[in-house]
């Protein structure tokens, strides 16, 4: 009797263990240089600038664009509101979301081939190099990784179950995470063919395809009215260059590294009993899909219109934790019978090399330099090279977001060439005057700021009016100043004569 006592004590502690370990490691991993040096670049200034406004004022934008992250941006409102506006605040909401991520790809993993390949995958969930990026990223990306995490963990418990009355909630809850998700950002709706994908592989039956495609489609439903609108806004992407064979290495990498995953899983089934209950429920079911269709399916929808990015489908990194972990899981049990006290060292010790051979990955990802820019940086420059009454200027008009975000760098300074602000246009930029007013009130100062890109990443001035500033100061003005700081540069001009 106290054996059992026992044995039952120590099995409560694992389930408990196996995603919780998970879940503080990568909250550790996050919270590691998280605000990058204070520094913020130009998609996160977006959300920072956008959360700053009203619920009414960001609605309004939304009409004219960036309509896709809407929900994202009322959420990012609501946190600015309660918590005030800093880089925690911006990006603790990804942090979060990978954590649980990471909880979700343990639960799974512990569900379909035991404790040690949910704890090596939702350990190695926060160690991959593409999550590493998002997880400090004032973005939504990380939170479908979180949900699309969920939705799986839904998915594989109602796969054990069976079908049954009591299993709609889970249905129901499974809908509601796919449809958040997809508010968030509608191309992560590329998990339900993952997801069909895996009930194909385990042959599921027509009640269990009838509940998945119930839910599966109330989710599209509910997005449909945000997809069909932010398709309206499809210039926004119109900067992503079309697909091309370089851009296929890394999804064939990770596809790869995923297939290899695939195959130990298998092979490590046919040494234990099926632990799930359900013929062919299994990591690799559940996880190659999850990777490979979402990867696919984006290359795909690329060849129609270029949408290649890697953060669309971030969330398919859940099934590559998943098929790892189930390699690591494959490898403690080869490793038992004949170490069975170093088998229990197996994953910790992994993990913990994986650390410092990533070292170098993991620095880099939260250094400023990992971004294309800084808005606070140049912001700081502003600040000491201006006079009052000095007037600035913004080529192009986007890189506006450095004075939205530090507004108190830019005080006593002339937007000269701003007719309407973001706020007051509905846009992310402001509305400009002119070509012909900005000249004119350009001519009627004596110093000017322009703040650009650096020299390195800048591209020749393509708007009308963007050349009108150029040209003015080039006739009428003399360089005194120039600094470049991460990714930005602020050049002082003064009125020649």
């Amino acid at each position: 009797m106290p054996s059992d006592i026992s044995a039952t004590a120590e099995s409560r502690c694992r389930r408990l263990l196996v995603w919780l370990v998970p879940l503080l490691w990568t909250l550790g991993l996050g919270l590691w240089g998280l605000s990058r040096q204070d520094s913020v670049w130009r998609d996160e200034a977006a959300t920072w600038q956008v959360a700053g406004r009203s619920p009414g004022e960001i609605w309004a934008m939304l009409g004219h664009v960036d309509a896709v992250h809407g929900f994202y941006y009322l959420l990012m409102h609501w946190l600015f509101e309660v918590f005030g506006a800093s880089t925690a605040t911006l990006r603790l909401p990804s942090v979060l979301a990978v954590s649980a991520a990471a909880a979700c790809v343990a639960l799974i993993g512990r569900r379909l081939a035991g404790f040690w390949a949910g704890l090596g995958g939702g350990l190695a969930l926060g160690l991959l190099p593409a999550v590493q990026f998002y997880l400090q990223e004032g973005r939504p990306y990380a939170l479908v990784a979180a949900g699309a995490g969920l939705a799986t963990l839904l998915l594989v418990s109602l796969l054990e179950r069976g079908p049954g009355r009591r299993t709609w909630p889970r249905w129901a809850a499974y809908g509601i995470a796919v449809l958040v998700c997809a508010l968030l950002n509608w191309l992560s709706l590329l998990v339900l063919p993952a997801h069909a994908a895996t009930l194909g592989w385990l042959r599921a039956g027509r009640g269990v395809w009838l509940r998945w495609a119930a839910c599966g489609s109330g989710a599209v439903a509910g997005a449909l009215p945000l997809i069909l609108f932010s398709r309206g806004q499809s210039e926004q992407v119109s900067w992503i260059p079309p697909l091309a064979w370089h851009m296929l290495i890394g999804p064939g990498i990770l596809l790869a590294i995923g297939g290899l995953g695939a195959w130990a899983d298998r092979s490590g089934r046919r040494d234990r009993s099926d632990r799930s209950g359900r013929k062919g429920l299994s990591v690799a079911a559940v996880g190659l899909p999850l990777l490979a269709v979402p990867q696919l399916g984006l290359i795909g929808l690329s060849l129609v219109q270029p949408l290649f990015q890697d953060r669309y489908v971030l969330f398919s990194m859940v099934g590559l934790a998943l098929l790892i972990g189930a390699a690591l899981g494959a490898a403690v049990r080869a490793c038992a019978p004949r170490l069975p006290r170093a088998s229990g060292l197996l994953v910790p010790g992994v993990a913990g090399l994986s650390v410092l051979a990533l070292l170098p990955v993991e620095l880099d990802k939260r250094a400023p330099a990992s971004r294309i820019d800084d808005v606070l940086a140049v912001a700081g420059e502003v600040a000491g090279l201006k006079r009052d009454g000095d007037a600035v200027l913004f080529v192009p008009a986007a890189r506006r977001d450095t004075a939205l975000v530090s507004p108190g760098s830019f005080g006593g300074l002339a937007d000269v060439a701003l007719a309407a602000s973001p706020a007051a246009s509905a846009t992310l930029k402001g509305e400009e005057a002119d070509p012909a007013r900005i000249r004119a009130a350009l001519l009627g100062q004596r110093r000017v700021l322009l703040v650009t890109d650096a020299e390195k990443v800048a591209k020749p001035p393509s708007a009308e009016r963007d050349k009108a500033k150029a040209a003015v100061l080039r006739e009428h003005f003399a360089v005194v100043a120039d600094r470049q700081v991460r990714g930005r540069r602020v050049t002082v001009y003064e009125r020649r004569g």
